[in-house]
């Protein structure tokens, strides 16, 4: 992306409903994360709550959100929003803009009058992937209007394997810029041709699942860990910290979708995650002393009707957890020394 204005000024547009909003939160949530400034602005004043939407996602991304004041129309916002960015020290200002149901005649005279004013260096069309066709016909209605510089395609997480984005970058004749895979901030990836190629094909991403997992694992507990598997020392207090790295990567159906669909992998995306039993082991075990964490041989059944009782499990659940955790330990201690020490670099 440009990004040298001062400030840099990314005007994003769409159809109301495509997430532009949530969109403009994640993009300043990684210009933040690169070492930018960024400053939020809610130019969208035609749809009732988007002001406090984007207050709310910019409190969640740690950016400050410029809201206009009572009577405040549009086009005085962006003039104020470019004022307050050099005052304050923002050195890149990300405009939120109204959108409606179907692309007329007065929203792109706004969008027109927004784009003189602000004379931005990245004019983002964000499209819903989950529209399809409809998606290309409006971004293509949108270029028309405006001189676009790329695009960002939402909720490519969902059913749609993102088929449209080829359609887009013929029609609006602009790159598209970055995708959003998840509902969560840190769900905007730069697009990657090959990664979309995979997955329209049923291939899924593979290098996508393998970036979650460095992003969401820490590199020295993981070092940590390996240790006390040479050594044959894990315990439950351990299997708690690894659930805690996981929960990081996102849910386990997302990472499930990543997997491509031929080869062993078939079906997989298909398989019901109970990730509520994934909650419920994580109760019981935060239900536990530390001790009891590292010595499961503590755990006796008063010991057991308690932390039932604490996480709002059972007994019989508790009992389930230390089997598959016993049967796991044991496969690790069947682990050869060798291969450990590879996995330690050694």
């Amino acid at each position: 992306m440009r990004l040298d204005g001062r400030p840099a000024v990314l005007l994003l547009c769409g159809l109301q409903g495509s997430g532009k909003t949530t969109t403009a939160g994640k993009l300043a949530r990684r210009l933040a994360g690169r070492g930018r400034h960024p400053l939020l602005v809610a130019g969208d004043l035609q749809r009732a709550a988007a002001v406090e939407q984007l207050v709310q996602v910019g409190a969640g991304v740690g950016v400050p959100v410029l809201a206009p004041q009572p009577g405040e129309e549009v086009l005085a916002l962006a003039g104020r929003a470019l004022t307050v960015a050099r005052e304050r020290g923002h050195d890149v200002v990300v405009m939120d803009t109204a959108g409606r149901l179907h692309v007329d005649t007065e929203l792109m005279a706004e969008l027109k009058a927004l784009h003189a004013k602000l004379q931005p260096q990245e004019t983002l069309f964000v499209a819903d992937a989950m529209t399809g066709q409809d998606a290309v016909k409006s971004a293509g209605e949108f270029a028309q209007a405006l001189p676009l510089t790329g695009v960002i395609l939402t909720k490519l997480d969902g059913d749609s394997r993102g088929g449209a984005a080829l359609s887009i970058r013929t029609v609006a004749k602009v790159p598209i810029r970055f995708v959003g895979v998840g509902e969560k901030a840190e769900d905007l990836e730069l697009f990657q041709p090959q990664r979309l190629a995979s997955r329209i094909l049923g291939m899924g991403d593979v290098l996508g699942l393998i970036e979650k997992a460095e992003q969401g694992f820490d590199k020295a507990e993981a070092q940590r860990l390996a240790e006390r598997i040479a050594k044959r020392e894990f315990s439950l207090e351990d299997l708690q910290d690894q659930l805690r790295q996981m929960k990081k990567m996102g849910p386990l159906s997302s990472m499930l979708d990543l997997l491509p669909k031929v080869g062993p992998f078939r079906g997989m995306q298909n398989m019901p995650v109970d990730e509520g039993r994934v909650k419920r082991v994580e109760a019981i075990l935060s239900s536990m002393t530390p001790q009891e964490r590292r010595r499961p041989e503590l755990l006796n059944g008063s010991r057991k009707k308690r932390i039932a009782r604490g996480s709002g499990t059972s007994v019989q659940e508790i009992n389930q957890l230390l089997k598959q955790y016993l049967g796991m330990r044991k496969m690790l201690k069947g682990m050869k020394g060798s291969w450990m020490k590879r996995a330690l670099g050694r």
